[in-house]
């Protein structure tokens, strides 16, 4: 079965549009991340585009307590529309389908990482140099 790219980005602009409308409400971030938090429990094994989520989920939390700002709005809202489309069940290729399930999961997450992976660099560089973490889970 082959993931239609255009739909999966349809799909992605859509959820990074609702992604902008929630930004400035911490509470309802809040309440994203902690459901993608949940939903990454069902995953059996984490893949390599799963590797940088921590990453990811951590830029959109420093940005949103404006901790770091140093990324674009826009950016947020295509990683955090990328969150919104992992945990609502608006998907592809339903979850109930064992490993299928989550390929368009991972289609929409590895397309948002590849679309901010520098702003993830220069996040992970900043990280670094205040010696946090790299991990959020």
């Amino acid at each position: 079965m082959n993931i239609d790219l255009e739909q999966a980005k349809g799909l992605l602009e859509n959820s990074t549009a609702q992604a902008e409308r929630i930004m400035n409400d911490p509470s309802q971030v809040d309440a994203i991340l902690i459901q993608l938090e949940e939903k990454l429990k069902e995953v059996p094994a984490i893949g390599e585009t799963l590797s940088d989520l921590p990453l990811m989920i951590a830029m959109v939390k420093g940005y949103i307590t404006k901790e770091y700002s140093r990324v674009s709005p826009k950016v947020i809202a295509l990683l955090l529309g990328s969150f919104i489309y992992l945990v609502k069940k608006n998907d592809l290729i339903s979850d109930k389908i064992p490993v299928l399930g989550i390929a368009d999961d991972l289609a929409v997450l590895g397309l948002a990482l590849k679309l901010s992976e520098a702003e993830l660099n220069d996040f992970s560089e900043w990280r670094k140099a205040k010696n946090e973490p790299e991990t959020l889970l």
